[in-house]
Formats: C-alpha cells, structure tokens, sequence
C-alpha cells in the first residue's frame, strides 16, 4: 500500500493547491468569477494528476499524466 505522506511531490502538489483554493476565494470576493475558476481548475488540477500518476499502468502512463501536470502548471502560471 502506498503511503502519500512520505511522497515530497504529492505532499507540495496537495499544499499547493491548498493555496490556490484561498486565492481563488480571495478573487471572488473581488468578483473576479472567471479568472477564480479557471485557476482553480488548472492550480488544483496539478495535484490531482500527480496523484493519478502514482497508480499509472505503465511507465509511458505515468509519463503522460506528468506531461499533463505540467500543461496545468504551465497554464496556472499564465
């Protein structure tokens, strides 16, 4: 069984997108709707995808789904 806590890249991607979530309220309470909701999705889509990678069905697997984390991680950045 895997243990998350000890994975330094799923523990950073998880407080990540922790901070993400906050700013994003921080923007909607600035009314600023639909920049809060395209950051929230790539911001938090990053962990998601880190951690769908530590189940892949193969290495070409796991490395698709990093390529995709970085594609929202490039896409939170912007």
């Amino acid at each position: 069984m895997r243990n998350d806590k000890d994975n330094e890249i799923v523990r950073e991607s998880f407080e990540f997108a922790l901070m993400v979530v906050k700013y994003c309220e921080l923007l909607e309470e600035k009314r600023k709707y639909v920049i809060s909701r395209q950051l929230l999705k790539s911001g938090t889509s990053i962990g998601a995808n880190i951690a769908e990678a530590q189940n892949a069905e193969s290495k070409a697997d796991f490395l698709h789904k990093l390529k995709i984390v970085a594609k929202e991680a490039d896409e939170t950045e912007y």
